[in-house]
């Protein structure tokens, strides 16, 4: 297996040095294409994705590893060109190379490796590769359809320093409204009674959301997580405000379903009106009698268990045995100097390799 690391490198570079952000991977996704067709692996390409698939000596379960071929522009705040794929001793730095192009390298690293050893000894091993995994327009729900039924089970290839992340949290966006009156300020303050000023009616209300407590703890998650990250209010500097208007950042856990979340913020607001913008992006955890988890085990004995703040199209596996696993550390996700390193990347596809082959043993 000694050819996958060096393959998977050699991958990563090419994946890197090919620009993919949300909506324009079509160049990586004929690069990863023709990678795997180079090495004699089963690979098609359409619009929802680049799929790899291993079949075993037998019938038996499927296993998927998903990732994502997409990335969000660089930014500012580089100091190389994000697309040169500048290698720096063991470190590769990149738009990409630790979300996701990292993991999808080393999975189809792995996956050539054990076609290469004759596969495995039954049922079959998908690679999928998606587009616009960093906007609302994810091609995974297509792309899962397209593979027929449901896999048995899958490692969602996302940067967890290779340790296995069994629970997720999800993302719910609210917008919130207050009403006011636009009148002249200089008349505002002498006027009785006083007119509804949208802003001072969204700060009382804010100010209760800070004391909200969601108090079922998830054992592993924690508590819900209630964060305020946008406000706007206000016509002219010498108006009332006739509006103002919030976005609130609520970060989930399985111990409450996203519209018990709404109605809880709901009730807790005196003046303004709540508004979903997105409850997609469920939580998601590892079941409890998970095999999959059992063969990683096996696999990396005394692997770490983690869990994450961040989402990822988990929330389209999560009614499947799952865990989300890859090279690279997510705090590095979409910052500028985006780096994974490279020996971590060869220890992914060792670890995909072993955990593909003990679950389809």
């Amino acid at each position: 297996m000694n050819a996958g690391p060096i393959d998977a490198v050699a991958l990563l570079l090419e994946l890197v040095r090919t620009p993919s952000p949300s909506g324009q991977e079509g160049a990586v996704a004929a690069a990863l294409e023709g990678w795997a067709r180079g090495r004699g692996l089963d690979v098609a390409r359409d619009d929802a994705a680049v799929r790899i698939a291993v079949r075993g000596r037998s019938e038996g379960p499927t296993l998927l590893f998903a990732s994502h071929l997409d990335t969000v522009p660089p930014g500012d705040g580089w100091t190389v060109d994000p697309y040169a794929g500048v290698v720096e001793g063991d470190r590769l730095v990149a738009r990409g190379a630790v979300d996701a192009k990292g993991p999808v390298a080393a999975m189809a690293a792995a996956a050539a490796a054990l076609a290469a050893a004759g596969g495995p000894a039954r049922g079959r091993l998908v690679v999928l590769a998606t587009f616009s995994e960093e906007t609302r327009d994810t091609t995974m729900p297509e792309a899962l359809r397209r593979l027929g039924a449901a896999p048995d089970a899958a490692v969602v290839g996302e940067p967890t320093s290779l340790e296995a992340c069994v629970a997720q949290r999800g993302q719910l966006l609210l917008r919130l409204a207050w009403p006011g009156e636009q009148v002249h300020a200089g008349w505002a303050a002498g006027r009785v009674p006083r007119p509804a000023n949208a802003i001072e009616r969204a700060a009382e209300d804010l100010v209760r959301l800070a004391s909200l407590e969601f108090e079922r703890v998830h054992p592993a998650l924690g508590l819900v997580s209630l964060t305020p990250t946008m406000i706007g209010a206000g016509v002219a500097r010498n108006v009332t405000p006739p509006r103002c208007e919030a976005v609130l950042d609520i970060r989930t856990t399985p111990a409450y379903a996203h519209a018990e979340i709404t109605e809880t913020v709901r009730e807790r607001l005196v003046n303004g009106t709540v508004e979903v913008i997105s409850d997609r992006l469920v939580p998601a955890e590892t079941p409890a009698n998970s095999r999959l988890l059992a063969a990683l085990r096996t696999a990396r004995p005394g692997i770490a268990e983690i869990v994450s703040p961040t989402c990822s199209d988990w929330v389209f596996l999560r009614e499947v045995d799952a865990v989300k696993l890859g090279p690279g550390d997510s705090r590095r996700s979409h910052t500028a100097d985006e780096a994974v390193s490279l020996d971590e990347v060869r220890r992914a596809v060792d670890l995909y390799a072993a955990l593909a082959g003990e679950y389809l043993a």
